[in-house]
């Protein structure tokens, strides 16, 4: 079995920026799905809330969301899990998710979030496949995976480097594998998209024995340390795909029609709270602007004004 991925202990939830960039967008777009028809408030949210809750507390808050189920598989931190669980609508099931998957209602539809941290293995694929398999129609998928190359730098490059990378994938993916896959595909810039390809594959093999198909929405990359993959869509008819390709996609700038697209890139640009209220009063900015009372890279500029309105704010309360 494979051992149970910790980055609760290294990382605090609710201080990784990209991280937050990105929950605010699935959020506005989970928003504007609701404003064409879908009644996201009454769907059932599925995900690792691990210690933090943070997505449980977002979509409650902002979609209105009280059926949530949060899967622990860490019996170790059995009583953290139940003591930080922040709302009573909260079900906490100390579980293996593809066990829980199998469990999913099919009268229900489901936000299932299955926000791995760690690289791709068998287990997560197997997890995937199960949710393709069992979500009802109109639920929405998301599948975060870890995309940088397995092993340690440490090792060497005789042990480190896109042939051994090509060999986990092949170990782990087995039949997901497609016919022409080079080496090419495991070089570290291109193994964003190849784990996306996969994924992809492992959804369509779920989806093979439904008149379904994931209608693709999300395809983030980002990095607060490891860089990590976010992929998903609905799971849906002819007809939920042409609502979907209504939504605004001037406002959803960061929509992707197939998640083997190339990702939207979240980069969350340093800046103080002083040039953060200077640059938000210009925002929009035109194509080529930069601020004139401080220096600022031309892409940090890019970068800022793609996310300014998902920037998460940080402050410190003495208490």
């Amino acid at each position: 079995m494979t051992a149970i991925a910790k980055s609760y202990e290294r990382v605090h939830y609710e201080f990784r920026p990209a991280k937050q960039v990105e929950r605010r967008m699935l959020l506005h777009a989970l928003q504007e799905l609701r404003d064409i028809g879908y009644s996201i408030s009454n769907y059932e949210y599925t995900g690792l809330g691990s210690i933090y809750f943070v997505d449980f507390v977002l979509f409650h808050r902002y979609l209105g969301l009280t059926r949530m189920t949060s899967v622990e598989r860490d019996r170790d931190i059995d009583k953290r899990v139940d003591f930080n669980c922040p709302y009573k609508q909260i079900k906490v099931v100390h579980d293996d998710m593809s066990a829980y998957i199998s469990r999913l209602r099919s009268e229900q539809r489901h936000i299932l979030w299955l926000d791995f941290d760690s690289i791709l293995t068998e287990e997560l694929l197997d997890a995937v496949y199960l949710a393709a398999a069992q979500l009802s129609v109109q639920s929405i998928l998301l599948v975060t995976v870890d995309v940088e190359p397995p092993g340690r730098a440490e090792e060497g490059l005789a042990k480190w480097n896109p042939r051994a990378w090509m060999q986990h994938y092949r170990t782990e993916s087995g039949t997901y594998f497609w016919k022409d896959i080079s080496i090419k595909e495991f070089t570290r810039d291109a193994l964003p998209r190849t784990n996306a390809r996969i994924l992809q594959s492992v959804i369509n093999e779920g989806l093979q024995a439904r008149d379904l198909a994931l209608i693709g929405m999300f395809s983030f990359l980002y990095a607060d340390g490891h860089r990590m993959l976010s992929v998903g869509g609905m799971i849906g008819r002819d007809e939920d795909k042409r609502r979907i390709g209504s939504l605004n996609k001037k406002e959803l700038f960061f929509l992707r029609d197939h998640i083997t697209d190339d990702p939207f890139l979240i980069r969350v640009p340093p800046v103080t709270r002083k040039e953060r209220h200077y640059l938000d009063q210009r925002m929009p900015c035109q194509k080529n602007w930069s601020p004139s009372e401080f220096e600022m890279k031309a892409e940090d500029v890019r970068d800022y004004c793609a996310i300014y309105r998902y920037y998460p704010a940080y402050t410190e309360m003495l208490l």
